[in-house]
């Protein structure tokens, strides 16, 4: 190319509003009248035409992890949030949102999918947890406002509800058996909680005969703590990647009739989850580290699990995770999403809890303290019985507690690495 028609077509480019000049540098400008068009000047059944303004991001410290948070402004003066899941990199994920940003400025946000597909198809590649948070984050956004410009909660325009409550388990805490079995009957006196999970004991440095007996020691304290029906979840958090472990695991779990073996073995491997669910008796859950639907089809496909566990704030968002719901109740296989972020993503998921048949439990941190309590004007509290109730204000039915942050600055973090006497790491 000569220098001049260089000059002339970066000039051309500079004069481009941002969301077209973004989309010009990714080969994508010749076809933008081919894009989605308004009908009758924008207006969507009697809501007038609205355009997304801005998008801001509100990285905050949560003690020990950081939530980040999206906030879509619109000329109509409504607004939508979402959350985008904490990674460790963090900074990294609002980067990816603030380039997003200059692609989605413009644009009508009630058109959700059509917004995840200008997303998801130009990203191009297969994103990873990072590209994947900061998309779902912004989807979480966009289906606010879609709700609130129609005046009616989420969950209304997902099909509607099929159930009253959500019910909820949180995890316990608690490094020996005695300590897990007390931690265990609190939550459910505090919280009347049908349900727990715990954590099991396997640390890479310690033998795999101790592991599996301690870990078998702890599940068995706290079902003698809280006896017969309450549902006991049992995670191992993929800290193994030998299937023979995972197994010898489930067999020793058994006698305590758990709800399920979470995360028993790494992800990745589909073949090698068929061959464990082949040859254990205890139900198998697994997702949290999936993403969009071409990940979860595989495995639910073989069959390899029984809940299914996308998590909200980085499998793609809420149709994406309706997608994954409605090829796992093709399947016969419920979806207990998996949810350790802020009230935010606990409220998110709530109507999406709300909408799904094949729901069966979701992961749940009472906000009753702490950041927990206070990032949000009004986070969504369980009852005394275990459950939570569906909100039924328009959108999410909660919004950003924004001056509470100036008290909650944000720190890099990364997850422990764990080591094996000999040095070498092991997975968590």
């Amino acid at each position: 190319m000569k220098r001049r028609d260089f000059l002339r077509n970066a000039g051309a480019l500079a004069a481009l509003p941002a969301s077209l000049a973004a989309q010009s540098r990714r080969g994508g400008g010749d076809n933008r009248d081919k894009g989605l068009q308004p009908l009758n000047g924008g207006k969507i059944g009697n809501t007038p035409a609205m355009k997304i303004t801005d998008i801001k991001t509100f990285l905050i410290g949560a003690g020990g992890r950081n939530w980040l948070y999206v906030k879509i402004l619109t000329d109509q003066g409504l607004h939508g949030i979402g959350e985008a899941y904490s990674a460790g990199p963090d900074e990294a994920t609002v980067k990816v949102i603030e380039d997003f940003k200059l692609w989605l400025v413009g644009q009508d946000p009630r058109n959700v999918q059509y917004l995840f597909d200008l997303m998801y198809n130009t990203t191009r590649f297969p994103g990873g947890i990072i590209t994947n948070s900061a998309i779902s984050g912004i989807e979480h956004a966009l289906w606010d406002l879609a709700a609130k410009s129609a005046g009616v909660p989420v969950w209304a325009l997902l099909g509607g509800r099929v159930r009253n409550v959500i019910r909820a388990y949180q995890s316990i805490g608690g490094s020996s058996p005695q300590e897990a079995a007390e931690s265990a009957k609190k939550l459910i006196e505090k919280y009347g909680y049908t349900a727990l999970k715990m954590g099991i004991m396997a640390p890479g440095d310690m033998a795999a005969n101790m592991a599996m007996r301690l870990s078998a020691e702890r599940v068995k304290a706290v079902r003698e703590a809280v006896g017969p029906d309450i549902d006991i979840g049992a995670d191992i958090h993929t800290k193994f990647i030998e299937v023979e472990r995972a197994s010898r695991l489930a067999q020793l779990l058994e006698p305590y009739n758990i709800m399920w073996l979470e995360e028993p073995i790494r992800p990745e491997n589909f073949a090698a989850m068929k061959k464990l669910s082949d040859h254990v008796n205890v139900p198998l859950a697994s997702g949290e580290s999936n993403y969009m639907i071409h990940e979860f089809r595989p495995m639910i496909d073989a069959q390899v699990v029984d809940f299914v566990q996308p998590d909200i704030c980085c499998c793609g968002g809420v149709l994406t995770m309706k997608k994954i719901a409605a090829m796992a109740e093709a399947q016969y296989m419920r979806v207990a999403p998996h949810n350790p972020m802020s009230p935010l993503a606990a409220a998110v998921n709530v109507h999406f809890a709300a909408s799904t048949p094949n729901f069966h439990i979701l992961e749940y941190h009472a906000p009753d303290n702490g950041a927990w309590k206070d990032v949000l004007k009004e986070p969504l509290m369980v009852k005394k019985d275990g459950y939570i109730d569906i909100p039924n204000k328009p959108g999410w039915g909660v919004e950003l507690n924004e001056e509470a942050y100036k008290s909650m600055p944000p720190a890099p973090w990364k997850r422990g690495t764990n080591f094996r006497k000999d040095g070498s790491i092991y997975f968590q």
